[in-house]
């Protein structure tokens, strides 16, 4: 698999606390976060090591081969989240991978990151 787009952002809740998250996304009825699109599945994990590594098979029907792999360390008061999304050759085309990278962005960089307050 080759990596084609990394970012990292930090969130303001512990490493543990977002490991859980991301290893079981709706453990908490109450702050929901993971809203999959029409042409989205739920992720299942293929990898992790609590608490610093999360691996998730693909989200989207259209790329069945993507992963998404989470680096989680301890941060400026929360958790340097870093994702990485994994593709077997070919990559996607421009379009498609504009929209893989905005949804990851989305959906970890904005509605967990609002389940903590922020």
């Amino acid at each position: 698999m080759d990596a084609i787009a990394t970012r990292q952002r930090n969130q303001p809740a512990p490493p543990t606390v977002v490991f859980d998250d991301l290893v079981t996304p709706n453990r908490q009825p109450g702050r929901p976060w993971l809203h999959l699109l029409d042409d989205e599945i739920a992720p299942v994990v293929v990898e992790s090591a609590r608490p610093t590594r999360v691996v998730w098979s693909s989200l989207w029907i259209k790329r069945p081969d993507a992963q998404v792999m989470f680096d989680l360390s301890p941060g400026r008061g929360g958790t340097d989240l870093r994702w990485t999304l994994l593709v077997d050759p070919p990559g996607p085309d421009d379009r498609q991978f504009r929209h893989l990278c905005q949804r990851i962005g989305t959906l970890i960089n904005a509605n967990l990151r609002y389940t903590y307050g922020q």
